[in-house]
């Protein structure tokens, strides 16, 4: 029998793991301090094993192929927790084992994607505007979404590569919701979006700050947090709040369905929402923290960093992103034609 055992635990080492000592994480790229993860290991014991990916497409179709086995936590945008969740991918999320929820935001919770965080808990939140690198484009000069369309920037100019940003670029500059699921609208968007090929120089998903520290682009759609690193390196990063309102998103931690460990998820995701973890994730990765008492504990000088924390005028001005149920069909089909174009 012990043969038997071992032979198992050889040819299926992911079961062998399984048994309460490991937690398999699936996030973003660049979203997650090693030092969160080397604490987690160190006061819990249990290991972590950590896979990225670079857009909520590819996770969804990885966690769907898998039918929620391979991970035991993973981090959708908002409009993804709604999606997985309709489809019966995510496991409810057991409160009751989360000591450090009480430290959440509650303007940031029960939100229409997920009405009382049934099936999601969130990570980060934060935005989409524009990035400029001031050694090639003038500090005031750009103050709106349609300065990308400017033909001095031909092919310097970096989108995600994210087709619900993209295409919220698009619906914003039409006069439309960056949620409107008009197929009509997404086609108006589609159109006036070639319109801005010429000056696209790619579209980034894995690290966009580094096109601009390698000075590849100029200027282009970019996350505040990659914005906040790479200013770390060459402080001519800047980060603009355009006029006619940035893209807000949430970022949160769910568990699939068929997770292995779900207690060592809920350890893992307790852990994060401790305080002082939150405030060393917010501080490393340049994203705005849901937890309300880790905020507390920030430095003005991260706290009062736009980049970082917008104003109350700018998230005004901007929208969060929503999900948009059947729509994302039509989306995914324009998108197919603007980059294969």
């Amino acid at each position: 029998m012990k043969k038997i055992v071992l032979l198992l635990m050889l040819i299926f080492p992911a079961l062998a793991l399984a048994g309460g000592e490991t937690v398999y994480i699936y996030n973003w790229t660049e979203y997650m301090p090693d030092q969160v993860l080397s604490q987690f290991t160190k006061e819990t014991g249990i290991k972590v094993k950590y896979a990225t990916f670079e857009s909520n497409e590819s996770m969804y179709a990885k966690v769907k192929l898998l039918k929620g086995t391979g991970y035991d936590v993973v981090f959708p945008s908002t409009y993804f927790v709604h999606k997985m969740r309709n489809e019966g991918l995510l496991s409810p999320i057991d409160k009751a084992k989360l000591t450090n929820i009480t430290h959440l935001d509650p303007a940031l919770m029960d939100k229409p994607y997920d009405p009382d965080n049934t099936y999601s808990i969130p990570y980060v939140w934060g935005s989409t505007a524009i990035g400029i690198n001031t050694t090639y484009v003038k500090e005031g000069s750009i103050n709106s979404w349609q300065d990308l369309w400017n033909p001095r920037f031909k092919k310097r100019v970096l989108l995600t590569n994210d087709l619900r940003e993209v295409f919220g670029l698009g619906l914003k500059m039409k006069g439309y919701s960056v949620n409107d699921t008009a197929p009509e609208h997404i086609k108006e968007a589609y159109e006036l979006l070639t319109t801005l090929l010429p000056n696209i120089r790619l579209f980034a998903s894995d690290s966009p700050k580094q096109p601009f520290l390698n000075h590849e682009v100029y200027l282009g759609m970019i996350w505040n947090g990659e914005v906040h690193m790479a200013a770390q390196e060459m402080p001519e990063i800047r980060y603009i709040y355009p006029k006619e309102g940035a893209i807000f998103w949430v970022d949160s931690m769910v568990i699939p369905k068929n997770a292995r460990n779900k207690k060592n998820a809920h350890a893992f995701i307790d852990y994060i929402l401790k305080p002082e973890i939150a405030k060393l994730i917010c501080e490393e990765i340049g994203y705005s923290s849901p937890n309300k008492t880790a905020v507390s504990l920030l430095s003005p000088e991260i706290r009062n960093n736009p980049t970082i924390y917008p104003s109350k005028a700018d998230v005004e001005k901007g929208e969060f992103q929503t999900d948009v149920g059947e729509a994302l069909l039509v989306f995914e089909k324009y998108w197919e034609k603007l980059k294969t174009q």
